[in-house]
């Protein structure tokens, strides 16, 4: 079975995100934890959380992702805007065990000229320092893949792999379990991974670098640049560089087909139905 979403609002709660998914033919999706660009979330309504997760287990629905705001950067040069992060990530999470069992995917953070060494570390302590405060918590952090625009890190699989070595080390137990990766087809496209000519390989150098058992799920865009831009630009399915039938490949392998695929491209409700008909048309179930 294809699992398969996009990115639904929040502001109306959990039970209506499950909806506007059952309208689009979608068994999964991802939200923001509170505004992108910042801002104070919503108080929870328990009956809400309830509800959808009655819903989520009679539809069959594969885990949900919540995303991190924007604006949060785990490796900050200022020690305010750190702090910033680190008391939203722990607020998300908390939030999270209302439904729990999911996704918190989190952009890894740019390191503003400190040097991408320096924002690893910074990234990772922040990850350890997290994960210690919220043991019991059954959420699974998932670092993304970044196009490496600007001053980002995660923009190759080497600076993930770093990142997840140096957070369990400062945790000092092993993380497999809590903290993964979310592999976004625009962001490695654009940071130079030819998944168009060599997905086979590219997903060989992953399993190698990082090791496919942390990839947790997968955010199918199409980008409107050519290979290794470093832009980050997505593009609806098919209409971008990538092309519908490299996207058609990444849903169909045998290493990715079993994940939850969100969709991040330029759409609103009919478009995002379409893409996701279009896609489970060409899904071949095993």
């Amino acid at each position: 079975m294809l699992h398969i979403g996009c990115h639904e609002s929040s502001s109306k709660g959990y039970v209506a995100m499950g909806k506007e998914a059952l309208q689009l033919n979608a068994n999964t999706f991802a939200f923001f934890t509170r505004n992108p660009r910042g801002g104070t979330a919503k108080p929870i309504n328990p009956t809400d959380t309830a509800e959808f997760c009655a819903m989520a287990k009679k539809h069959n629905f594969a885990k949900i992702i919540a995303h991190a705001p924007y604006t949060l950067n785990p490796c900050a040069a200022k020690p305010k805007l750190r702090e910033f992060a680190l008391n939203t990530l722990l607020d998300d999470i908390s939030r999270l065990e209302y439904t729990p069992g999911n996704y918190y995917n989190l952009h890894p953070g740019s390191h503003v000229g400190q040097g991408a060494d320096i924002g690893i570390e910074l990234t990772s302590e922040m990850l350890a320092a997290v994960i210690t405060k919220c043991e019991k918590s059954s959420t699974v952090i998932l670092i993304e893949t970044m196009a490496g625009k600007g001053s980002e890190i995660g923009r190759t699989f080497e600076e993930i792999s770093a990142i997840l070595d140096k957070t369990e080390k400062k945790y000092a137990k092993s993380l497999s379990d809590t903290l993964g990766v979310c592999l976004d087809t625009c962001h490695i496209w654009d940071g130079g991974y030819d998944i168009v000519n060599d997905l086979d390989g590219v997903l060989a150098q992953f399993d190698k670098v990082v090791g496919l058992s942390r990839l947790k799920a997968v955010h199918l865009n199409d980008s409107m640049n050519p290979l290794n831009s470093h832009k980050d630009r997505h593009a609806k399915i098919g209409e971008g560089e990538i092309g519908l039938e490299t996207l058609v490949k990444v849903i169909n392998h045998p290493k990715l087909r079993d994940l939850p695929f969100i969709l991040e491209t330029p759409n609103e409700h009919d478009g995002y139905k379409q893409e996701i008909e279009l896609l489970r048309s060409h899904f071949v179930d095993s």
